[in-house]
């Protein structure tokens, strides 16, 4: 098993990047999130899982552990493949998908191209007890942080007299564009898109 690759950058794209470790170019499948990480990297190093297939030997690479240890556990959810695991990868950040994997939310996984309403329960109910255990110390704070901006920004739009509807769809859809942004900047943002 390959555990990780340290190198060079030859090449980066959206879905792969070439590593040149001591001479040897390695083709690593990516997601956009690792993608971000190194696009202003010239050497790095990724985190890899080797995947053998009967036609073909795929190596995933990871900007970190957490992401890693995310796509392992995706590709146990029977129906999930490695290219749906980093299809997920790139929608969510691994705090994203874990939160909503804790709270049970399907329809944050709904939205994801190709993720339909049995595999995201499906997705949930598998990985709930594996992925609570393992993350409940280090997720909660996150999924109470953004349960509480969510819920003050509601409050707020409506306070101002916006119809809790509205708000909620308006805030929702700010929180998706910009899942770490600050209460005040997304009470403005949900506003401008009202």
């Amino acid at each position: 098993m390959i555990a990780y690759l340290k190198g060079k950058f030859t090449s980066k794209n959206p879905s792969n990047i070439i590593i040149d470790v001591n001479g040897v170019g390695y083709e690593v499948h990516i997601s956009l999130n690792t993608y971000s990480a190194v696009l202003s990297l010239e050497e790095g190093l990724l985190f890899t899982h080797l995947l053998i297939k009967e036609d073909a030997h795929l190596l995933y690479g990871f900007a970190d552990v957490k992401e890693k240890d995310i796509f392992l556990a995706l590709l146990s959810v029977s129906g999930i493949g490695a290219n749906t695991a980093r299809l997920i990868l790139s929608y969510m950040k691994p705090d994203e998908i874990i939160a909503a994997i804790i709270r049970g939310d399907s329809h944050s996984l709904e939205k994801i191209k190709g993720i339909g309403k049995k595999t995201a329960e499906r997705t949930i109910l598998e990985l709930k007890d594996k992925i609570g255990k393992q993350s409940a110390n280090n997720i909660s704070v996150v999924v109470e942080q953004g349960i509480s901006v969510k819920t003050e920004a509601i409050e707020a739009l409506q306070a101002l007299g916006i119809h809790r509807t509205m708000a909620e769809q308006a805030v929702s859809k700010s929180l998706q564009a910009e899942p770490e942004i600050q209460l005040e900047e997304l009470i403005k943002k949900a506003l401008k898109s009202i």
